[in-house]
């Protein structure tokens, strides 16, 4: 259940005005660091060398680094600063994940030798209000007054582009047209609602709205079972929660390496949640006690009644009313038109984050801010020296329990692209400190070109997968091959040893037979 106070922000209209709920002191104090209802506009200056559409974080990395470099930087945000990550993404969703986690925890303590009262409950209104305390105290980071203080020149309010370079901001104290040597479409990406019949009719929530909640949904449909459906469906599943995950396709998470998806899986059958997987026919119907769903799941009909239904089948790009028509930039359903300098068809005006990527996720937002700054401001003769976004070594992990995480290609993809694969998988339960963590189900795979020890691909599934994979990516990244993890020194006991124990693996496989025959014949000799 929503809590039915709210924040309204000022100098919008009804229809693109955020709703923050409830309306207690940390969202109060969120609102007034990302959207204050007094800001007042700047007056632009002449002409900035670049204008960034969008306060997300593709748009706050652009801005403050090309400031801190000297650059005259105008920043335009009609909805929150911080975008998707700070206030309805990966800070939100972490924090409610932590605390299912521990519950969790709790409830398994006999595992490991402890004993807990009976009767001990959990408060999920008080969970719900530390993940708003603590993302209104992370919210001063993107908070306008303090890019204010950066250099950046910051706008609240609706920006359009008037043309090819010029782009005009509606706010609360009027209009202000800004002109520009370069500009950056920054403008992320929102919720995809997909067209069940009777969804429109019987409401839903999304990843922007869920995080309002301030009591637990007791039955509740997650429709689509990638990272977002996922993550939040065992979450709330482990809060106790009758969920009932619905997918198109077979399993959970189609995209990610299957022996992975399949342990993430069992485990959430574990929590409780209900997987309706190769989901055909869905409809929804609003009925006297909830929201009725009927869906096909593996030839057998499925008719249930829920609270809530939480909506999670993917991202649609955000590039309806900013005007890029007529700043001639080209764009169709899967978002703005780049090209590997993340440059639009206008070569002034340039794209970053979800607005434009396949990957959509914070950390590629920032890695492509990184590329804008330097294709933008620093142009090259003649094309060379270019950032190139096709370049990028790209992880990204899914913050189930346990967490799945990936780098590179996968082996299905690699041997598509021409390569000879060898693939190597070490388990978690032969791992000691997984053993003694009780985190066993899991693994390590690499994907290795043969003949080589150049790395392809990685894929670990772990209780910290996300921190895990950075030892690949770095890898990866500085062209380091296999034997450089295998000659690295792991501390012992952590779970990260699972990436030298898979590495060895392929050093064992390429210690032929012939080479030991050799050195069995020198060790006899020596012993004469």
């Amino acid at each position: 259940m929503i809590a039915q106070s709210l924040l309204r922000v000022d100098g919008m209209s009804e229809q693109d005005q955020p709703l923050v709920l409830p309306n207690d002191e940390f969202n109060q104090q969120l609102v007034s660091n990302v959207h204050p209802s007094d800001w007042v506009n700047p007056e632009p200056t002449r002409r900035y060398n670049i204008v960034v559409v969008g306060a997300g974080t593709a748009g706050l990395i652009t801005a403050v680094v090309a400031a801190s470099l000297g650059a005259k930087v105008a920043l335009i945000e009609k909805h929150l600063m911080g975008g998707d990550c700070l206030n309805v993404g990966c800070v939100p969703s972490k924090g409610m994940i932590r605390a299912a986690r521990a519950w969790a925890d709790l409830r398994k303590a006999k595992e490991y030798g402890l004993h807990i009262p009976t009767g001990v409950m959990y408060d999920f209104g008080a969970v719900m209000a530390r993940m708003r305390k603590l993302r209104a105290r992370i919210s001063h980071n993107d908070s306008a007054r303090r890019y204010t203080k950066l250099g950046v020149d910051v706008y609240i309010g609706n920006g359009r582009f008037l043309g090819a370079d010029a782009i005009q901001v509606t706010g609360p104290a009027g209009d202000r047209i800004l002109t520009f040597a370069k500009a950056v479409v920054c403008t992320g990406a929102r919720a995809t609602v997909p067209p069940t019949p009777g969804l429109q009719d019987a409401g839903y929530l999304t990843n922007e709205t869920i995080f309002s909640l301030t009591q637990l949904p007791q039955r509740i449909g997650v429709l689509g079972a990638g990272p977002i459906g996922c993550e939040l469906a065992q979450a709330l599943a482990r809060f106790g929660s009758q969920v009932y995950l619905i997918e198109t396709t077979h399993g959970i998470m189609p995209n990610e390496d299957r022996d992975a998806a399949d342990i993430v899986k069992q485990q959430m059958v574990r929590d409780g949640v209900k997987l309706l997987c190769c989901g055909k026919d869905l409809k929804v119907r609003k009925v006297h006690d909830g929201k009725r769903l009927t869906v096909d799941s593996h030839d057998q009909q499925h008719d249930v009644t829920v609270d809530d239904i939480l909506v999670g089948v993917g991202r649609t790009p955000n590039v309806e009313k900013v005007g890029l028509e007529a700043a001639g930039v080209h764009y169709d359903k899967n978002g703005i038109k780049v090209n590997a300098r993340l440059q639009t068809s206008n070569p002034n005006i340039y794209a970053a984050g979800d607005v434009c990527s396949r990957y959509k996720f914070t950390h590629a937002a920032d890695a492509m801010a990184q590329i804008v700054i330097q294709n933008a401001l620093f142009p090259h003769p003649l094309g060379l020296g270019y950032a190139n976004v096709d370049a990028l070594v790209m992880p990204w992990c899914t913050f189930t329990e346990p967490e799945i995480a990936h780098v590179g290609m996968y082996e299905k993809e690699a041997t598509q692209k021409g390569f000879e694969v060898e693939t190597y998988t070490y388990k978690l339960d032969e791992v000691d400190r997984a053993i003694l963590d009780g985190d066993e189900e899991g693994f390590a795979r690499v994907h290795i070109q043969k003949g080589t020890d150049k790395i392809l691909g990685a894929t670990i599934v772990a209780a910290h997968a996300g921190d895990m994979i950075s030892e690949f990516t770095v890898a990866m990244k500085a062209g380091a091959g296999a034997k450089t993890i295998a000659g690295t020194i792991h501390p012992y006991p952590t779970q990260a040893e699972v990436n030298k124990k898979v590495i060895n693996l392929w050093r064992k496989a390429h210690f032929s037979q012939r080479t030991k025959n050799l050195l069995v014949k020198l060790f006899a000799w020596m012993r004469q």
